[in-house]
């Protein structure tokens, strides 16, 4: 059976900021085919849930109420490779828009709910490092 990082709150996790999930129910059929295995970046390197609003600004993260986050989702990253690594894992399935885990756009540091395009931090390392990364929007290619 192949082996699947995963963001945590696809899975029915409540670890997002606002201590929500965003659960699919797509994710089920990923099950008969990955062995899966749930990080939440964010938590892992220290945030609390709920949280505030956090937005990536360059090579920095911020809350929306202007605390430099940047090392906790620096070290929740590592974390999140570290799993992968060690578990020989080639591929990750992580929220999109997220400052850790968006793949293919983010929000542009500016609290307005604009998006551009880009890579939250952990999606930005575990691609340095070889592992493809999928959003919840390229579930059918995964399978």
């Amino acid at each position: 059976m192949e082996k699947l990082l995963i963001s945590a709150c696809l899975l029915g996790q409540n670890c997002r900021y606002d201590g929500g999930n965003t659960y699919l129910q797509s994710i089920e059929k990923l099950k008969a085919k990955y062995e899966l295995f749930p990080v939440c970046p964010e938590r892992q390197g220290g945030l609390s849930i709920p949280r505030r609003p956090s937005e990536r600004r360059g090579e920095k993260v911020f809350m929306n109420n202007g605390e430099d986050v940047t090392n906790a989702f620096s070290v929740g990253a590592v974390i999140a490779l570290n799993i992968a690594q060690k578990n020989h894992i080639t591929k990750a399935l992580l929220k999109e828009k997220s400052p850790s885990c968006g793949s293919k756009q983010i929000y542009d540091g500016t609290f307005s709910r604009t998006l551009i395009p880009g890579l939250g931090v952990t999606a930005e390392l575990l691609k340095k490092n070889g592992i493809q990364v999928y959003n919840e929007n390229e579930i059918e290619e995964l399978l």
